[in-house]
């Protein structure tokens, strides 16, 4: 179960383009594992952004000087995001976490390929070390538009037998985006499965070159998460279920971690009409 903490800021740094954020959080630190993430209250309490703020968790620390940690990763989009980057140490922040589904790990050593787009690659670092614990082979496809928007690139290097990297604008590695060089360092490496984190349209591209290879994908996607528990219907997406039926599910619940496969991309932001429920659907209305 999450827990609700009144932590506070232990420290924030400049990564790049974004900002570091590790927040002393006692009892959330144990319970995380890699795809969770937690929900930040900002704005302060007289703040009329009532909305939480949904980070991807980087690295936790259970024990310590000063007890367990959460870091987090995230990039200034708006108020809110501002108002955080404006934290300094030992200023309270309220967190809820660990929240959502993580990725699920391989009961046996197998060839693993991670797909990280701009700060989307955070959960996938503390991902390569368990599988790396496992017994795994790790290689790695780190992508954004910029030098500046890669994150993780040096911790990659230390825990994967390889590394790929590519930015829009060719300021470093290849130019062009992870989808021109994953297939061959999938056929390469022989991947067996693929993880990937980052932008909708790349885990769109990951997931159709992944199935194309029939490997099995997991993504974690990044919606929009307002409440982080399943209540305000923000982050809903189309997925279909083992019974073949699609539905729409809550990113921050029944995810963030889903198999690419089960997404249908082209609908999301839509209504399709054979979902569940629809009115259009089968049945639907009777």
């Amino acid at each position: 179960m999450p827990v609700q903490v009144q932590g506070e800021v232990l420290s924030i740094r400049k990564v790049g383009a974004y900002n570091a954020m590790t927040v002393v959080a006692p009892g959330m630190a144990e319970l995380t594992r890699p795809g969770h993430f937690v929900a930040v209250q900002v704005g302060g309490p007289e703040s009329s952004m009532l909305l939480r703020r949904a980070f991807a968790i980087y690295d936790v620390k259970e024990r310590g000087v000063y007890g367990g940690t959460v870091e987090f990763i995230f990039a200034v989009h708006g108020k809110g995001t501002a108002w955080l980057a404006a934290r300094r140490p030992q200023d309270k922040l309220d967190l809820v976490g660990p929240l959502g589904k993580p990725f699920r790990l391989p009961a046996q050593p197998v060839t693993a390929t991670l797909v990280g787009g701009g700060y989307g690659s955070a959960p996938l670092l503390p991902l390569a070390t368990a599988l790396r614990e496992r017994g795994c082979r790790v290689d790695f496809v780190l992508g954004a538009g910029s030098a500046d928007r890669l994150f993780g690139q040096l911790d990659a290097k230390r825990i994967a037998s390889s590394i790929e990297v590519t930015t829009d604008d060719g300021s470093l590695g290849h130019r062009g985006r992870v989808s021109d060089v994953l297939p061959q360092l999938l056929d390469r490496t022989g991947a067996e499965v693929v993880y990937a984190c980052g932008p909708m349209a790349m885990l769109k591209a990951v997931s159709e070159q992944a199935a194309a290879r029939d490997l099995p994908c997991q993504v974690a996607v990044e919606e929009s998460m307002a409440c982080g528990i399943g209540v305000c219907m923000t982050c809903v997406l189309p997925v279909v279920g083992d019974d073949g039926l699609t539905r729409l599910v809550r990113s921050c619940v029944e995810g963030p971690v889903f198999l690419g496969d089960r997404v249908r991309w082209n609908d999301i932001g839509s209504l399709p009409p054979d979902v569940v429920g629809s009115l259009n659907a089968a049945g639907g209305g009777h």
